[in-house]
């Protein structure tokens, strides 16, 4: 008589573990702009840690005034799944200890990864440098603030200009020992009006790469079924709207977007 086949234990996604585990706050990270709690997140077996944000919590924004920021930074990672580049830690809409909020998982970062940005006493950039523009560094000088020739960054560049993320600073941008960066903080995104503000301008009016172009072929075609579907539970019909078309703008010039002039392009302080 042989031995019953073994059946290997069934492994828990990321999703299902932030969006059905137990939640307990371990405390809470005071540098946020808004309510944002450090936890654990605990389902059938496995545990990792996380960030809460509830809704609670959240600040009111004038130009924002539709949805929450929560539901802005699901969706976000919504759009960033969708392309394949997995640039946003899993992040999933739940009830917490202090009611609806995101949760996202907790990323750690590699103290001893190379460097995404820098302030040089130069007029042009090295080479593996893209320039972002002249900074004031204090006693009237100047400095040139510029950040990787990445081809991360540039993906991540991709994917704020379809979100129209107005708030993409150096602090939201996490390099792991693996070698994986992601981009965190999205709950100033999808407005209607152009709002993009970042410091990954060093691709500005330059050609998209390939693979740029496909996944927005792929993000096109997503809008149009599922990844619609589940964009509008997230954000207003008039914002899921201005996402196809930010995608179609962008295939259609084949090209990264320019600062417009008519919002500040860069986030200030930087980071």
């Amino acid at each position: 008589m042989s031995a019953p086949e073994r059946i290997p234990p069934r492994s828990v996604t990321a999703a299902e573990l932030l969006s059905q585990g137990e939640l307990k706050v371990r405390g809470r990270i005071r540098d946020a702009s808004n309510a944002a709690l450090f936890c654990t997140v605990a389902y059938d077996g496995e545990e990792a840690s996380c960030v809460y944000k509830p809704v609670a919590g959240e600040r009111p924004l004038w130009d924002f005034p539709d949805g929450t920021l929560a539901q802005r930074e699901v969706a976000a990672y919504e759009v960033a799944a969708a392309t394949g580049w997995d640039l946003v830690p899993p992040t999933v809409l739940r009830d917490g200890p202090y009611g609806e909020g995101m949760c996202q998982l907790w990323i750690d970062v590699d103290p001893e990864s190379a460097d995404l940005l820098a302030l040089v006493d130069a007029e042009e950039p090295e080479p593996g440098w893209k320039a972002i523009g002249f900074a004031e560094v204090g006693e009237g000088k100047t400095a040139l603030l510029v950040h990787a020739d990445d081809a991360r960054l540039r993906r991540l560049a991709v994917i704020d200009a379809v979100i129209n993320n107005a708030d993409r600073k150096g602090g939201h941008l996490l390099p792991t020992a693996d070698g994986r960066l992601y981009g965190i903080d999205h709950g100033v995104t999808f407005n209607t009006e152009n709002k993009l503000r970042t410091l990954l301008w060093g691709w500005a009016g330059e050609p998209l790469t390939g693979e740029a172009v496909e996944a927005l072929k792929g993000l096109r075609e997503a809008l149009g079924g599922a990844l619609g579907v589940r964009l509008a539970e997230l954000i207003t019909a008039a914002e899921l709207d201005a996402t196809r078309a930010r995608v179609d703008a962008l295939l259609t010039t084949g090209k990264h977007p320019e600062p417009s002039g008519e919002w500040p392009a860069i986030p200030w302080p930087p980071v």
